[in-house]
């Protein structure tokens, strides 16, 4: 048998194997796109992501039971991305992280190279990008529904990232710390009572006092009341909420870099 190979057609160790890790920011990219696909996959995570807050948008303002401020999208919409932001930057990825590290995935992809600061940025990547789509579907609905929001689209961003970051840090120290089993009962009774402490539903300021105090202090709170004063006042977010978001992103990622466990 000849060889088909004219001498110096492949340069020299071309196909020589290359044991390196690949460069951070392709690694960072593959498990921003693993994460969004098994979101994509995941119907329960479907759930908690889209359809509820979108139930909660159309019930919220169909509905009257509850005494609102007129135009009711108005007030509705805010506390509905609020509670998109919640599902999707705490509670979903506390889960996530915490079932992670129970069937050995991060032990794997740290074994693969991986590090700690890399599945943390492909994870802040991925929630942003469902939040993105999040906002998009939602802020789609409202504005059929009458929807018109106020202030500055920057301030939007700012806010909605600030919250993002703070929500996501105490989700992986959540995820990151407790049995698989403890993360799931502890992240959906935390989901449940911020988004009763949070305003999330009715507005902080419709609250008795005693609620106002405690739920402004809450993340969940003040994301709330950050994005009611930008889209529903049209005015730029209080130093107070930002001072609070803030706060709560300096204890999460604080703990996480401190305590969270590959398995």
């Amino acid at each position: 048998m000849t060889n088909s190979f004219a001498p110096g057609q492949f340069a020299a160790g071309q196909f020589a194997p290359d044991p390196r890790p690949a460069a951070p920011a392709r690694m960072i990219t593959a498990s921003a796109g693993l994460e969004l696909r098994l979101t994509l996959r995941n119907g329960e995570q479907l759930l908690l992501a889209l359809l509820i807050p979108l139930a909660a948008l159309i019930g919220g303002t169909l509905l009257t039971m509850i005494a609102l401020p007129e135009p009711r999208i108005d007030s509705v919409t805010p506390g509905v991305l609020t509670l998109a932001v919640l599902s999707t930057a705490f509670t979903s990825q506390a889960i996530t992280t915490g079932f992670d590290r129970r069937y050995g995935v991060l032990k794997r992809l740290a074994a693969a190279g991986m590090s700690r600061p890399q599945l943390i940025a492909g994870k802040a990547v991925a929630a942003l990008a469902v939040v993105a789509g999040q906002f998009v579907v939602l802020g789609g609905v409202a504005l059929l529904m009458g929807w018109r929001p106020e202030g500055s689209p920057l301030w939007l961003v700012a806010v909605t990232v600030l919250g993002t970051a703070a929500l996501l840090g105490l989700a992986l120290l959540l995820g990151g710390t407790l049995r698989a089993e403890g993360v799931l009962a502890v992240a959906n009774i935390a989901w449940l009572v911020m988004v009763v402490l949070g305003g999330v539903i009715v507005p902080l300021d419709s609250a008795p006092a005693w609620l106002q105090t405690v739920g402004e202090l809450t993340p969940v709170g003040a994301l709330s009341e950050a994005l009611r004063a930008v889209l529903e006042a049209g005015q730029a977010p209080s130093g107070q909420s930002l001072a609070v978001l803030a706060g709560w992103l300096v204890l999460g990622w604080a703990g996480t870099v401190r305590w969270f466990r590959w398995q």
